[in-house]
C-alpha cells in the first residue's frame, strides 16, 4: 500500500497555515513540522496539567502519566526496554552528558572514534575527552564521495577502544551507514557502540533494539514533535557508567544522565508522536505490536521518499556547474541533499525563497565533513531536505525553481 500523502498532510496544521500557502518545506533536516497530536498534548498540559507531576491529586497525577506514558510508548517503538529509553534539552546536550559520563569511566591511554563525517554534537564533545588523556581516533570519510569505508574503521580497533561513535545518517553526506554491520564490527573488538540517528529518524523509526548499537540518539523536533531529545542506552552500560544526575536518581536508569529536572510538557507532549504513528498504521492497515506497526510505517516512509527522491538526484547529477554531496542511488541515502555551488550555499537558498522554496545553506554543523571533501565551510553547501509529507507537487516545484535559479 502506498503512503497516502493527502491523509498524512491532513495530520499537520502547518499545511492549513494561510502565511505558508504556496511555499514548499525543503530545510526538514533543520527541524520538521510538528503534527496535530503533538500540538494537541502540549496544549492540553499547559492549560490542564501544568503543576508539578506525580503528586496525589488529579492535575499532577495525570502530569506524571502522560510522561511515562511518552517514555512507555516511544521505547516499545524503538524494540528497547522503557527504562533505557530517556529524554533530555536536545541530543547535543545528551551526548554531551554521555561524554562526561565516559570521561570519568575511562582512563588514560584508552580510546575512542569518532568520524569526520559527523554534524558537531557527535563529534566534538567526544573529541574533547583527549583533554582527560583519551586517545581520539579519527574515522575518515572519503574526500570525493564523503563516504565512510568499514575496512577503514576496522584498521583503527584494537583492544585499547571503548567507544565508536558514528552517523546513521549524515546530515551533509546523506548516505545511510550500515549500523548492524559497524556495529558488529566495533562490538567483536570490544567496544561500545553510540549512533547518531538525528538525521535518520525523521524518515522512518529504526529498531535499535534490533540492530545492536549501546546508545542512539535522536531529536523530537526533527521527527514531528517538541525540541526535545531522545536517547536510548543499553541498560548494563547504563549502569556502568557514571552517574550524572542528583545522587538519588542514580538507581533508575532513565535519570541517570539527565543531570537536570526534565521539561515535563514536552517529554508528556512526545506522546503525541505515537499518536500519529498509530494513526499511520491504522489508516494503512498495518498491524501488530509497536515495533511491528512502526516498522511498517518506516518502510512507507522510505517507499514514499525514494520515489520523489531519484528525480532529484537525477536531475542534480546532470548538471555540470554543481557538485552533489553522497550516493546518486536515492535508495543508499535519506532524502538530505547537499550541493556545492561556485558561490555560497546560502546566497542560493535565499534566491530559491522568491520560488516558495524553503531551503538553507551554510554548514549545518557539518564544518568537519566540509573540510574532509574539500568545500570552504565559509562558503557552505545548498541543503535540499525533505520527508515523508513531501508531495510530487511539491518537488516538481523545487526542480522549476533549481532550474531558475542555478
Amino acid at each position: 500500500m502506498a503512503l497516502d500523502t493527502d491523509f498524512v498532510r491532513g495530520q499537520f496544521p502547518a499545511f492549513s497555515e494561510p502565511s505558508l500557502a504556496g511555499q514548499a518545506f525543503f530545510e526538514n533536516a533543520g527541524g520538521s513540522y510538528t503534527c496535530a497530536p503533538v500540538i494537541a498534548r502540549l496544549d492540553r498540559y499547559y492549560r490542564q496539567r501544568k503543576v508539578q507531576p506525580y503528586g496525589p491529586f488529579d492535575a499532577s497525577r495525570l502530569a506524571g502519566e502522560e510522561m511515562d506514558e511518552a517514555r512507555t510508548r516511544l521505547a516499545a517503538m524503538l524494540g528497547v526496554a522503557t527504562d533505557e529509553l530517556s529524554f533530555g534539552p536536545s541530543t547535543s546536550q545528551n551526548t554531551y552528558v554521555l561524554a562526561q559520563a565516559f570521561r570519568q569511566w575511562m582512563s588514560p591511554g584508552e580510546a575512542i572514534v569518532v568520524t569526520d563525517q559527523d554534524h558537531e554534537a557527535n563529534s566534538g564533545p567526544w573529541r574533547r575527552l583527549a583533554d582527560s588523556g583519551i586517545e581520539v581516533r579519527e574515522w575518515r570519510v572519503d574526500r570525493n564521495t564523503g563516504l565512510l569505508r568499514l575496512e577503514d574503521l576496522e584498521n583503527l580497533l584494537d583492544e585499547r577502544v571503548r567507544l565508536v561513535c558514528f552517523p546513521h545518517c549524515s546530515n551533509i553526506v546523506g548516505a545511510i551507514n550500515p549500523v548492524v554491520g559497524i556495529t558488529a564490527a566495533a562490538h567483536a573488538a570490544g567496544a561500545f557502540v553510540c549512533v547518531d540517528g538525528v538525521s535518520y529518524a525523521p524518515h522512518g523509526f529504526p529498531n535499535p533494539g534490533q540492530m545492536g548499537p549501546d546508545i542512539y540518539l535522536f531529536s523530537a523536533y526533527k521527527t514531528y514533535g517538541p525540541h526535545q531529545g531522545i536517547m536510548t542506552i543499553r541498560r548494563e552500560l547504563g549502569q556502568m557508567l557514571p552517574n550524572q544526575a542528583h545522587w538519588f536518581n542514580a538507581d533508575t536508569l532513565y535519570k541517570r544522565f539527565t543531570p537536570a529536572g526534565p521539561d515535563h510538557a514536552q517529554v508528556a507532549a512526545c506522546a503525541g508522536i505515537a499518536d500519529y504513528f498509530d494513526a499511520l498504521a491504522e489508516h494503512h492497515r498495518i498491524a501488530g505490536d509497536a515495533a511491528t506497526r512502526t516498522s511498517g510505517v518506516h518502510d512507507l516512509f522510505r517507499a514514499h521518499e525514494i520515489s520523489l527522491l531519484q528525480p532529484v538526484l537525477d536531475f542534480l547529477s546532470a548538471r555540470n556547474d554543481v557538485r552533489l554531496i553522497g550516493p546518486r542511488d536515492a535508495t543508499l541515502r535519506a532524502p538530505t541533499v547537499a550541493v556545492e555551488l561556485q558561490g555560497p550555499g546560502a546566497e542560493a537558498a535565499a534566491r530559491l525563497a522568491e520560488h516558495g522554496i524553503m531551503a538553507g545553506g551554510g554548514d549545518f554543523y557539518g564544518v568537519r565533513p566540509l573540510k574532509a571533501m574539500g568545500i570552504d565551510p565559509d562558503k557552505g553547501v545548498l541543503r535540499l531536505s525533505f520527508v515523508h509529507y513531501t508531495t510530487r507537487d511539491e518537488i516538481d516545484q523545487l526542480l522549476n525553481a533549481l532550474d531558475a535559479v542555478l
